[in-house]
């Protein structure tokens, strides 16, 4: 008489564990932010890659190092963070080719190439940032 009660618990058991998996893949969608964060780093172009992975190799920065997109001057562009106060942020074109340092140095203004980035850039997108602890 003690089998059917234990079928009866064994079937409780495994259709909880049942549900519990089903939600568990239900809530699992397309689109999450750890397969848009790899799927943006997926779509950089390789030179930018290669930067990504030079900046790993350095020391965390405080505040970290971002690379962020923008439109400037009718070309999609990639800033790459200065590291702290005097140090330079770097402007880089679709080829990975340096534009300028629009901040950073003694006058904070950079090397002077591009004067007018951050009032005319456009369309601000974080392409990247270091999560790393400094």
């Amino acid at each position: 008489m003690k089998k059917p009660q234990q079928n009866s618990s064994f079937r409780s058991i495994a259709c909880a564990i049942a549900l519990v998996a089903c939600f568990g893949i239900s809530s699992c969608k397309p689109g999450n932010a750890s397969t848009e964060a790899s799927t943006a780093q997926d779509s950089n172009p390789a030179w930018l890659t290669q930067l990504i992975g030079k900046v790993k190799l350095e020391e965390p920065a405080n505040p970290p190092a971002k690379i962020y997109r923008y439109t400037y001057s009718g070309q999609q562009v990639y800033l790459l963070s200065g590291r702290c106060c005097d140090v330079p942020s770097k402007l880089y074109d679709a080829n990975g080719n340096v534009i300028c340092e629009p901040d950073g140095g003694i006058t904070g203004k950079g090397d002077g190439r591009c004067p007018d980035f951050f009032e005319q850039r456009q369309n601000e997108t974080l392409v990247w940032e270091d999560k790393r602890k400094s």
